[in-house]
């Protein structure tokens, strides 16, 4: 558990010493890919609580998502069309539904008088 905080600590730490700017027209595709990697970060999580994570769906899911992101915004980009929309809706929607999933997983292990029945939340 520890490995993960160490990692996220030093990402921070390099971020905040070694800023990188971005011109906007990459800031379009670095925001789909971040949002699109966070996806699958949270969704990485959910599997793991859950006990059905597997490490080869997750690195496929996790670059093929980014990829997935940047070509929609090219294509955008070259129909003239702001595409990267759908990927920012679609990505953002799972990262929600994802991090509710997350939060009744920890409630219901933390909190067992909080766990609700099958169904009883729409999401089961």
């Amino acid at each position: 558990m520890w490995l993960p905080m160490v990692g996220l600590l030093v990402g921070v730490l390099i971020g905040m010493f070694f800023p990188i700017v971005l011109s906007p027209f990459y800031a379009r595709y670095m925001s789909v890919a971040i949002l699109a990697a966070m996806d699958s970060i949270f969704g990485g999580v959910k599997a793991g609580l859950e006990g059905v994570f597997n490490a080869h769906v997750f690195i496929t899911g996790f670059f093929g998502n980014m990829i997935l992101a940047a070509l929609l915004t090219y294509i955008g980009d070259r129909l003239g069309v702001e595409l990267y929309y759908a990927a920012l809706f679609a990505f953002g929607v799972r990262l929600f539904q994802n991090l509710g999933i997350i939060r009744r997983i920890i409630l219901g292990y933390y909190l067992p008088e909080t766990r609700l029945q099958k169904g009883e939340d729409g999401l089961s």
